[in-house]
């Protein structure tokens, strides 16, 4: 495959991180691109016993080698973005599309200080939103403009497209996921913008025939952060005593948990149209599958994956059983 594209298929969270960093390492992949929304929204990778945590570039970062890249479409926080290119040395193997709209100081205060967006939206309180609003009136700020982002700048759009001329592996990973989407997700409990497989292929500056395969992820517990419908929820208590206590990567909120909705993942699959599902977090069907990286499976854990291919006529071809990179069952 030369061009795959990552989404999520619920409220986030469903662990896109871990499978950005294991098809880096299996695939040997070359190119990382960053799309989705912003700073916002925080991807884990448990990589040999180190734990990373990106806010603003690819979850491939951790691995040596790999060209990393932010589309257009991505919104830029400064600092968070230059402290990360400075903890993980990326400056030799790093570019930022030079039309990347910038969040500035003035955008963050505006969210917190939004009674709606912290009290009724439970945002990250990150700056998209105002960052949008002012790109929508064309006064925002773009990466070009930025004095220390200046030694990154590239036409990502010309750069991946290239890429994909010469067969080179790329790999597009978006953010948050389809029930957060401003257009088909909870709205008005969502993210800023829509984060769609085509919004995202949109975002790197690819058109939809470059993309050789869309891999949506899905949790079998889903949780979402924040305020919002969530119709399969379990309550707090029952949560605990299944062992099913998370926090999110950005906000350290504890994530409402819940599952499997079976409907809303068809409903993903529809919009999104991927070619392969991955299924993660099914040690929290058997946790006897715990680290399992070949079959065969437990009857419960085969019983949920049939289900879940039947509801969105998507084949799981790649199976998460645990938290670490290689947690993974490939049977691509």
């Amino acid at each position: 495959m030369t061009c795959t594209l990552l989404v999520g298929g619920q409220w986030g969270d469903e662990a896109k991180g871990k499978i950005v960093s294991y098809l880096t390492v299996k695939d040997n992949i070359q190119h990382v691109v960053r799309a989705g929304v912003g700073p916002g929204a925080g991807h884990t990778v448990l990589y040999q016993g180190r734990e990373y945590q990106f806010r603003q570039v690819p979850s491939a970062a951790f691995y040596p080698g790999v060209q990393l890249t932010l589309g257009a479409g991505v919104l830029i926080n400064v600092e968070v973005l230059l402290h990360e290119i400075e903890t993980y040395h990326l400056h030799d193997r790093i570019g930022i599309d030079y039309r990347a709209t910038i969040i500035d100081p003035e955008h963050l205060e505006a969210e917190r200080a939004s009674a709606h967006m912290s009290q009724v939206i439970m945002s990250t309180g990150s700056g998209h939103g105002p960052a949008l609003a002012e790109r929508a009136y064309r006064r925002a700020r773009q990466a070009e403009q930025i004095k220390e982002l200046q030694p990154f700048l590239v036409d990502v759009s010309e750069k991946v497209n290239a890429a994909c001329d010469r067969n080179e592996r790329v790999l597009i990973e978006g953010t948050n996921g389809f029930l957060l989407s401003v257009l088909y997700g909870t709205y008005p409990y969502t993210v800023a913008k829509d984060c769609t497989a085509a919004t995202v292929a949109a975002d790197a500056g690819i058109g939809p025939l470059r993309v050789n395969d869309v891999i949506m992820v899905l949790k079998s517990f889903p949780t979402r952060v924040g305020n919002g419908p969530f119709p399969t929820e379990m309550s707090e208590q029952e949560a605990q005593q299944r062992g099913f206590v998370e926090y999110g990567t950005l906000t350290k909120r504890k994530r409402r948990v819940g599952l499997f909705d079976y409907e809303l993942a068809k409903k993903a699959a529809m919009v999104n149209y991927p070619s392969m599902l991955a299924l993660t977090f099914l040690d929290r069907i058997d946790p006897g599958c715990r680290g399992q990286s070949q079959g065969p499976l437990s009857t419960d854990v085969q019983e949920f994956v049939e289900r879940v291919e039947t509801a969105t006529g998507v084949p799981a071809r790649l199976l998460g059983t645990g938290p670490d990179t290689f947690d993974t069952i490939d049977i691509r």
